[in-house]
């Protein structure tokens, strides 16, 4: 008897239709075919003990698996539940009515117990666009999924769990995956969880410079680097603007939800994520772990992929080594990242906010009076890697200067983040109006076409624009920085129209292309 059993793979961040198909006929030995990798081999010794485990019995003829397509390279643990089904109904132990209307994964335990899988937010699509009845994965896997309430989803535990919705002789309601006990426990959890603790603007002191100048880069979501001495404030700084980003609309919470759920990083999370990634990688990080990779087809995402609507954060960056500041060029400019191997070819998207902090030399103190012992050769090396390419890409560059001591005793409280949050938010509502339809959402995505749509100049701008390209010696790519910078300034500012006023400050903020550094 032949039957068939629908799965999934992951290609990116989508998934892919997978048909487990399983025959039982003369002959004897179980075979699996159609380019399995050595987890899904695995998963017939698993599924056979766990099969025992639960009081059925195998076969003794011939079984023959098949994951088809037979051309795709299949990986991982989620075809236990699958071919466990498929072996079940071949031999005519269990009558699985239903066993062709839903999409099925899941890692078998020994036990018969069913653990999570990755990648259940584009399956769940999948189902969607391919008209499946639901989607039956591990209860854990599918809290991922629950925002997804217009098609069935069950969250199972057990195998037995799986065969009572399949047979269809019973209610199975209590296994969708919004009325299981896990499910409200998640939802308590989260409704009672307290806020995340961000560092406070308030709680810097002086850096209004660097203040406002972040304060634009989150409002347009434009990269930005922060350069200064050790103790200036510049990890507080960067790390203060998780506080001050807006929450991720719908559009923005599936694609990263989607990627982190490819990934495996978010088991046990209830939904889409909500809260915009702070990502913080080491210096000493890889490229592969950096921009994602993998061996075969198996290519997961990379720090730049998991960053994607939020916050990039490389602390050292002059520390890493040049090819790994070198191989941000892309991600940056193209707000994807491809990934080719041999067999594979994987797009991830990679919209993700720089936000960079260096020293101006190797020992730090360069332009603090005489504390700097480095030499002119040393500094020299030490910014090479500040190439060109690089510092086109990032659009606001701060100087951070040690706060007086003064100011650092006697200092107040300065503005709270939560009064230049609202600033943020209200600017990027403009952008959501003024993007609606377009597939981006903020000033720092617009491309050449959308660039001369929404921001037009009028001639004293033009006049201003021209003077400062020539006299600070910009490139195109640095001219286009400026205009999207500036049209984010004057959102902030509740103007329609880019001002004279808007594109000098923009100008001020790329003093690394209008000046030797090491006269600063």
């Amino acid at each position: 008897m032949l039957v068939y059993i629908h799965g999934a793979k992951c290609v990116g961040i989508d998934a892919v239709p997978i048909v487990i198909e399983v025959e039982i006929g003369l002959g004897i030995g179980i075979h699996l075919v159609g380019l399995a990798d050595a987890a899904v081999k695995e998963s017939l010794l698993r599924t056979v003990t766990a099969l025992q485990a639960k009081g059925f019995h195998i076969p003794g003829k011939k079984i023959v698996i098949n994951l088809a397509p037979a051309d795709m390279h299949k990986q991982g643990s989620g075809y236990d539940v699958p071919i466990a089904l498929g072996i079940i109904a071949a031999s005519g132990q269990r009558e699985l009515l239903g066993l062709e209307k839903y999409l099925i994964m899941g890692e078998l335990g020994l036990d018969g117990s069913i653990r999570p899988v990755s990648g259940t937010l584009p399956m769940v699509e999948l189902a969607r666009r391919s008209g499946f009845k639901g989607c039956i994965f591990p209860e854990e896997s599918a809290l991922e999924a629950a925002d997804y309430d217009d098609t069935l989803l069950f969250g199972v535990r057990t195998l037995e769990d799986v065969l009572c919705i399949l047979e269809e002789k019973e209610d199975v309601s209590e296994l969708l995956i919004w009325n299981t006990d896990r499910y409200r426990r998640a939802l308590s959890e989260a409704s009672g969880r307290k806020e995340r603790n961000y560092m406070d603007f308030a709680d810097i002191i002086g850096q209004e410079g660097a203040k406002r100048g972040l304060e634009i880069a989150s409002a347009g979501h434009h990269n930005a680097i922060l350069i200064g001495a050790p103790g200036a404030g510049k990890s507080s700084l960067a790390k203060a603007l998780a506080g001050i980003l807006p929450p991720m609309n719908l559009e923005e919470s599936a694609i990263t939800s989607k990627i982190y759920s490819v990934a495996g990083k978010s088991a046990g999370g209830v939904g889409l994520m909500r809260e915009r990634p702070f990502r913080a990688p080491h210096i000493s990080a890889s490229k592969a772990a950096l921009l994602g990779g993998g061996s075969g087809e198996n290519i997961l995402p990379g720090e730049v992929s998991l960053a994607t609507g939020g916050i990039l954060f490389l602390d050292e960056f002059c520390e890493a080594p040049k090819s790994i500041l070198e191989s941000l060029r892309a991600p940056l400019e193209d707000r994807k990242v491809t990934i080719s191997r041999l067999k594979a070819k994987i797009e991830y998207p990679a919209s993700f906010m720089l936000v960079a902090a260096s020293n101006p030399c190797p020992c730090g103190y360069y332009g603090e009076g005489d504390r700097c012992t480095c030499t002119v050769g040393q500094r020299a090396s030490y910014l090479q890697k500040l190439s060109g390419p690089i510092m086109d890409r990032i659009d606001i560059q701060l100087l951070v200067k040690p706060v007086e001591t003064t100011a650092l005793v006697r200092g107040g409280k300065a503005e709270p983040s939560e009064a230049i949050a609202a600033r943020v938010l209200k600017a990027r509502e403009i952008q959501r109006e003024r993007f609606r339809g377009s597939g981006i959402f903020t000033n720092s995505e617009m491309n050449s076409s959308q660039l001369e749509r929404f921001c037009p100049l009028s001639e004293p701008c033009k006049d201003l624009l021209e003077k400062l390209i020539d006299r600070l010696g910009l490139s195109a790519r640095a001219y286009t920085r400026i205009i999207k910078i500036a049209r984010t300034i004057a959102d902030l500012s509740g103007e329609r129209d880019i001002q004279p006023v808007h594109l000098s400050e923009a100008a001020s903020y790329r003093f690394l292309d209008r000046r030797n550094f090491l006269d600063l």
